[in-house]
């Protein structure tokens, strides 16, 4: 995996400093109310904190420079661009905490997911009622709170600002459904599979961002046609690179076990790919994914399968062609100080393990 671009850790830097002050100043605000629910509004704090590459506020910020915004007003550590990227990955936040009950999963970014942290304190506890059923409440409830402090920090702003932020948010809950909905009738189809991908990555992650910051320059539709030209095709690289991940990834790097993706048999383009091209015998061993007694031995199995029918080849090959795509993209219609930056972004999400 390449080296970060150089400008993603001022990004990231401005934003942790806004989650912070945020996220302390609640906890102590709420904890004088109950010394109980300064764990809960903590576990927000402990995500954000845990990882994660700050991303999306990068592409915000490329967005409002793409859209003719001043460098100079985009790197104060208050400004309106710094704050939407802050939003951003408290949103991002919601979005995980939610996922991770959907999933079932146990672990995130290599510590314990927080409904497993609460299910483990009742049960510890001896407490009254289901202990599972009660740490996915509290997972609920502290996504919730992070929805509601990326509002709150986002602030008031131009209609066009809101609309963006309102659409990425459908947008995103859009392809969580058809997520779920995928996984739970076994559909297989590569069309569906990859109007997940649109929907759930490839907007959320990249092209959202990008039109949130361009917003808050008073970016006209020829840019905002421009950034969505690179960020769709590159959105779905990103999503294609995570499934690789989801199957394949080291989970020293994940922070999650091998073959997650494989355990709770995601309708990604990978499996789409693997399905299509599968002989009887090796569609017999793709069904076993999502099954609740799925092994190790019987993951390497699939995966030996995934390889074999060329699905990891084809999806490779689709990852690199929609790269091109999106650098191809960037050209006169966007402030040119935007590309070369926006240019090494694509090659750093694209080119990564975990």
């Amino acid at each position: 995996m390449g080296a970060p671009p150089e400008s993603l850790s001022g990004i990231a830097s401005r934003v942790d400093s806004i989650l912070e002050d945020l996220l302390e100043a609640e906890s102590a605000r709420w904890a004088d109310l109950d010394p109980a629910l300064a764990e809960p509004i903590g576990e927000i704090s402990r995500l954000v904190r845990s990882g994660g590459k700050r991303l999306r506020p990068a592409f915000c910020h490329w967005g409002f420079i793409a859209a003719g915004g001043a460098v100079a007003e985009a790197e104060r550590g208050d400004s309106p661009v710094a704050l939407a990227g802050a939003a951003l990955e408290l949103l991002h936040a919601q979005a995980l905490f939610h996922d991770d009950i959907i999933d079932d999963a146990d672990s995130r970014r290599g510590a314990p997911t927080t409904h497993q942290v609460f299910a483990a304190r009742h049960r510890a506890g001896g407490w009254a009622g289901e202990s599972r059923r009660f740490g996915e409440g509290i997972g609920i409830l502290v996504g919730d709170l992070a929805g509601v402090y990326a509002d709150r920090i986002l602030g008031a702003q131009s209609a066009e600002t809101r609309a963006v932020w309102d659409e990425l948010r459908i947008e995103v809950d859009v392809g969580q459904l058809l997520d779920v909905l995928g996984s739970a009738v076994g559909d297989r189809s590569l069309e569906r599979a990859e109007r997940i991908c649109r929907y759930k990555s490839a907007k959320y992650s990249i092209e959202r961002p990008l039109h949130l910051g361009a917003s808050l320059a008073g970016g006209s539709a020829t840019v905002n046609s421009a950034l969505s030209d690179y960020g769709l095709p590159l959105g779905e690289a990103f999503q294609m690179r995570d499934d690789v991940i989801g199957v394949f990834g080291d989970p020293a790097l994940t922070g999650k076990p091998v073959g997650g993706d494989l355990r709770e048999s995601k309708p990604t383009p990978l499996m789409a790919r693997a399905f299509a091209n599968a002989s009887p015998e090796q569609e017999a061993v793709l069904e076993r994914a999502g099954a609740a007694d799925l092994d190790d031995s019987e993951i390497a199995d699939i995966q030996q399968v995934i390889v074999e029918t060329g699905a990891l080849s084809e999806l490779e090959g689709a990852i690199t062609l929609r790269l091109e795509q999106a650098v191809a993209a960037l050209d006169d219609r966007i402030d040119g100080s935007a590309i070369g930056p926006l240019t090494e972004l694509a090659g750093f999400i694209v080119d990564r393990a975990a």
